[in-house]
């Protein structure tokens, strides 16, 4: 089969390259936004980051998804992974309807519950109505990317979220630039490049992907389950991270009324946020191998491949974040010249080695577990010691001793680093291979 001839190089280049793309379009979206004002920039942003809580929900579905085809997929079953993406499908466009419908109608309801500066509530307004009101896209097009990368197709994502972000960058040009929309211009980009990347990811699927025709299939209510019980914990996990990083930001706040330290973080984050999608993408493509493995009961394989993976990417971690942190004061210079500020960031980026390093380990082991089916343990994990480590330790690290922003990355280091070192005993231990979800029910 097509999946079983994949490398981990293979698999690794074009979701390295996609997640890059993507983190890029971010970038270039805030760039051509501050053309048109701050104001406009933070109403953005604001919009983005209640848009991306909602988004939560449709990762229980996407994350969960991956394991049960690619298991399937190894042993010899593609039309239970057909059957895994149509209930997916019909699951997310039912929530995402609904979602749709809740942010572009209460979107006012939703800036006043939280707080919104009066200068940016109209503009922030717009975009939640417009790109909230369509997050049916975002809640679609996971589910076929997910589908085509189970069964090795890596590449053709990649193509759809080029030419969506070739297409995103046009007509935010036209909008902005010769029609003067500003914010509700950038939005009606946004989404019709999203619409264009959800035609294409579904028009290559069913290209592509032949599994349809398989007869395999498993009752509805027992892949449903499966999904859902590797897909809920993940997405408790990340919702868990979503709430500590809330929590650290406050405290960064308020170290001091100018905003250095806050920002500071803000810095360091885009500059690794390179290095943070390089271990993201090989741990996502070692889930995807090891779901395969798993289905075919090649546990050896599977736990060499896995070590493999994490060695290659502490090591590839490591070395970039040296370069990085060596040429902090360069780099920063691209953005600031205020000498406190480039010193404070190039101390947070040499942190950030050791941090980068535990968090690539962690999100390597821990996606390996999830997609094994041993999904629980990295939320009890991510439970215990995001607000443990990185909570507690920049309240004790960065207010009670006084190292600001340091501390609080001394904190975040800690988090991650335990983290690691609990997902890679888990795997050490073998539980993982009695979580094998095929195993679970017998075919019709």
């Amino acid at each position: 089969m097509e999946e079983n001839q994949k490398t981990l190089t293979q698999l690794f280049i074009p979701i390295c390259l996609e997640t890059l793309l993507y983190m890029l379009a971010g970038m270039v979206d805030t760039l051509m936004l501050s053309s048109v004002g701050d104001q406009a920039v933070g109403a953005v942003g604001t919009a983005n980051t209640y848009i991306g809580i909602f988004i939560i929900m449709f990762s229980i579905i996407s994350s969960g998804m991956v394991a049960v085809m690619t298991q399937n997929i190894g042993a010899g079953r593609p039309g239970v992974a057909y059957q895994a993406r149509q209930l997916g499908l019909a699951f997310n466009a039912v929530l995402g309807i609904l979602m749709s419908f809740f942010l572009f109608f209460c979107s006012g309801t939703i800036l006043s519950v939280v707080g919104i500066a009066d200068a940016l509530r109209a503009p922030a307004e717009t975009y939640l109505k417009i790109v909230g009101g369509s997050c049916i896209l975002n809640a679609l097009i996971p589910i076929f990317s997910s589908y085509m990368r189970a069964f090795g197709f890596t590449k053709e994502p990649l193509y759809a979220t080029v030419t969506g972000n070739v297409i995103n960058l046009i007509l935010n040009a036209f909008f902005l630039f010769s029609l003067r929309m500003g914010v509700k211009g950038v939005a009606i980009a946004t989404v019709i490049s999203r619409v264009i990347n959800l035609v294409m990811v579904a028009a290559m699927a069913s290209v592509l992907v032949k599994a349809k025709q398989n007869p395999e299939r498993m009752s509805n209510r027992s892949v449903l389950f499966q999904i859902i019980k590797i897909g809920f914990p993940s997405a408790c996990e990340t919702a868990l991270y979503n709430i500590a990083m809330t929590l650290v930001i406050r405290f960064l706040n308020k170290m001091d009324a100018q905003g250095l330290n806050v920002t500071a973080r803000s810095y360091a984050m885009q500059i690794t946020n390179f290095s943070y999608c390089v271990g993201a993408a090989l741990a996502q493509a070692n889930a995807i191998m090891t779901g395969w493995r798993i289905g075919a009961r090649q546990f050896e394989e599977c736990d060499r491949g896995t070590r493999k993976a994490a060695i290659i990417g502490v090591i590839v971690a490591a070395c970039m974040e040296a370069v990085i942190a060596l040429c902090s004061g360069w780099i920063m210079r691209l953005f600031t010249d205020d000498p406190q500020m480039i010193a404070l960031v190039g101390k947070l980026l040499f942190i950030d080695i050791v941090l980068e390093m535990g968090r690539v380990m962690n999100l390597v082991y821990g996606n390996a577990l999830k997609t094994s089916g041993d999904a629980v343990f990295p939320v009890v994990m991510g439970a215990v010691f995001m607000f443990l480590c990185a909570v507690g330790g920049t309240w004790l690290f960065g207010v009670k001793l006084g190292l600001l922003a340091v501390g609080t990355y001394i904190g975040l280091a800690s988090d991650e680093c335990v983290r690691a070192v609990g997902m890679y005993l888990r795997w050490r231990s073998g539980k993982w291979k009695e979580k094998r979800l095929i195993e679970e029910d017998m075919l019709k």
